[in-house]
């Protein structure tokens, strides 16, 4: 016979209400009642009905994320990362992860469509901007959401985020640390908030170091390889070019290399190199590149199911910040300034 929620809770003793939350993940489960909950329903066989538990509910179990064409997409390898990581930590709670596209233009529509048909419970808002007006319709209708990333919105919201001003102040300190003086910055587009950040700490360890960035030495680009591998080309050539370079995103941080070995740049020959999370392991380099690391993309997704979970939960808003702090991971491709540098 079948066993159902019913009678899984008659044998353990606990309200239906709280072996269904404790199956779920719910935090306000304590883990040795959660513990005891799924030893049960292993050993009784219990497989969830998912349908009627929906209906029951009024909630679809899934939790959506839009990520719009045009800002790096299913090919930044990290966000792939991010992906896995919080759909394992999702299932743990029998929540699915939905993956929707869209075109920037219409991108505000799918989140209108998807809040108003209830197609999931919860929406995670990635690549966030300064002045998001996705983090702002959200709030208006009052539509759960973790931020992947901080924004301008004076209302309290749930988000998780990087310490991205510390850690281009780390990177651009390492390398005036070296003597470099005339150090470049190649970065994303400044109205997205980690772009925004991470030149506001460039600018704040060169400024403590007496020195003002030079305009010809910063250079917004697209998020992708083509516009910074265009960047650092025109780098290279200016009549005085830069002796080191940070680059504030992976994705250009390939485009640059791109351009240094084109040519003929090798590590300890040419301007030093610093990438903000690095380039993916996968390119067949015989050296390390020097990069600000962050917590790997997995453990990012895994974070963010907690606070999306913890977010339904009812936990309240202010609590569901938290802040992870970057770190210089050294390699070769940085070294002391020439003596010309």
């Amino acid at each position: 016979m079948k066993t159902n929620l019913k009678v899984l809770s008659q044998s353990l003793g606990l309200s239906q209400t709280t072996v269904s939350r404790a199956l779920a993940g719910y935090s306000d489960v304590s883990p040795v009642t959660r513990q005891r909950v799924l030893e049960a329903a292993r050993a009784s066989g219990y497989e969830p009905d998912t349908t009627a538990r929906r209906l029951a509910t009024g909630r679809s179990e899934a939790v959506g994320i839009i990520y719009p064409f045009g800002d790096s997409g299913l090919g930044d390898p990290r966000f792939v990362e991010v992906m896995a990581g919080l759909s394992d930590g999702l299932a743990e709670a029998r929540m699915d992860l939905m993956v929707a596209a869209a075109r920037a233009q219409t991108e505000l529509d799918s989140y209108k469509r998807l809040t108003s048909s209830r197609a999931v419970d919860a929406l995670i808002v990635a690549n966030t901007r300064l002045d998001d007006a996705r983090i702002q319709f959200l709030q208006q209708r009052k539509f759960p959401f973790v931020a992947y990333g901080r924004t301008n919105s004076a209302s309290p919201y749930a988000w998780f985020d990087f310490d991205n001003e510390a850690g281009a102040r780390l990177a651009t300190q390492r390398l005036l640390g070296l003597g470099h003086r005339r150090i470049a910055l190649i970065h994303a587009p400044l109205s997205m908030t980690f772009a925004a950040q991470r030149h506001a700490g460039y600018v704040q360890a060169l400024r403590e170091a007496g020195l003002e960035p030079e305009a010809a030495l910063v250079v917004e680009v697209p998020l992708d390889r083509h516009g910074a591998c265009e960047a650092t080309r025109r780098l290279l050539a200016l009549p005085q070019p830069p002796t080191a370079l940070l680059v504030d995103n992976n994705l250009s941080g390939v485009g640059t290399l791109r351009a240094l070995m084109e040519s003929g740049w090798q590590p300890g020959r040419g301007p030093s190199l610093i990438v903000y999370d690095g380039v993916p392991a996968d390119l067949p380099l015989p050296y390390r590149v020097t990069a600000v690391e962050q917590p790997t993309g997995e453990a990012s997704g895994r974070t963010l199911a907690r606070l999306v979970l913890d977010l339904l939960a009812g936990h309240p808003v202010p609590s569901l910040n938290q802040l992870a702090q970057p770190v210089i991971a050294p390699g070769d491709t940085d070294r002391p300034a020439s003596a010309d540098g």
